[in-house]
């Protein structure tokens, strides 16, 4: 896809070079906010997750911008989805400079002995094992100076009641992250822990609808944030990003 013109006159500002990255979950919240930066900087974009309809939506709107952009159906909780997911990754564009794992589920707000075992299932397998399953397809993509952002949510440090399946998701997937980044030190591929605080985004749906999201943070905050850490060089000292709100929701 050509590039157009818009892309051009906002050279001048970019800050990063123009990349190739995977954004999962990235059809809406703090994925969507994420791929409308990145895009305005120049990358081209794999945008994913389980419904096309607002991929195919986001993928017009940031084509725009100038970006070339593959849409594509991807449940991380499925290896064969996955691998997929790489294939179609590695035959458009061949490599990979920016992983964002960034979908996550949340589950109702219950007691452990209330929480039944397919939410507590559904939770890990996305929050946790997702990232694990798509960091390994997509590692065979990239190579020196690329960067793996795993956003997990302050979530990972801190405990909430009756948010047992996603404290865990979150806290196992930092360990995760932790380790990714001591095995990959020696590629020099970065991996980055994103930590924001209570986002208004639509994951709040589920465990409580009546959430105060007047004093969340945006999506489009966190995003911003994560872009000034991504612009840095790849040998900055940046492992992990807290972006809390200024009054707190929780």
């Amino acid at each position: 896809m050509p590039r157009s013109k818009t892309r051009k006159q906002q050279g001048s500002r970019r800050r990063l070079r123009p990349q190739v990255a995977v954004i999962t979950g990235a059809g809406r919240g703090i994925g969507l906010a994420i791929a409308r930066l990145l895009a305005a900087e120049g990358c081209d974009l794999v945008l994913t997750g389980r419904k096309l309809p607002p991929l195919e939506k986001a993928g017009i709107e940031l084509t725009r911008l100038g970006s070339c952009v593959l849409a594509k159906v991807c449940d991380v909780r499925d290896p064969e989805s996955v691998e997929a997911l790489a294939a179609s990754v590695k035959k458009q564009f061949g490599r990979v400079d920016v992983l964002i794992n960034n979908a996550g589920i949340a589950h109702p707000s219950l007691p452990v002995e209330k929480l039944s075992y397919a939410d507590w299932k559904a939770v890990i397998d996305t929050n946790l094992t997702g990232i694990f399953l798509v960091s390994r397809a997509i590692l065979a993509l990239m190579s020196n100076g690329g960067t793996i952002v795993n956003n997990l949510s302050i979530a990972a440090k801190r405990v909430f009641s009756g948010w047992s399946a996603y404290n865990a998701s979150k806290h196992g997937a930092l360990g995760l992250t932790n380790t990714l980044r001591e095995e990959l030190r020696p590629r020099g591929i970065r991996v980055i822990a994103l930590l924001p605080g209570a986002t208004d985004t639509d994951i709040w749906d589920t465990p409580w609808p009546d959430a105060p999201r007047r004093n969340m943070m945006s999506a489009e905050t966190v995003a911003q944030a994560l872009l000034g850490v991504l612009a840095l060089p790849v040998s900055s000292a940046v492992e992990e990003l807290r972006i809390m709100p200024t009054a707190g929701a929780l």
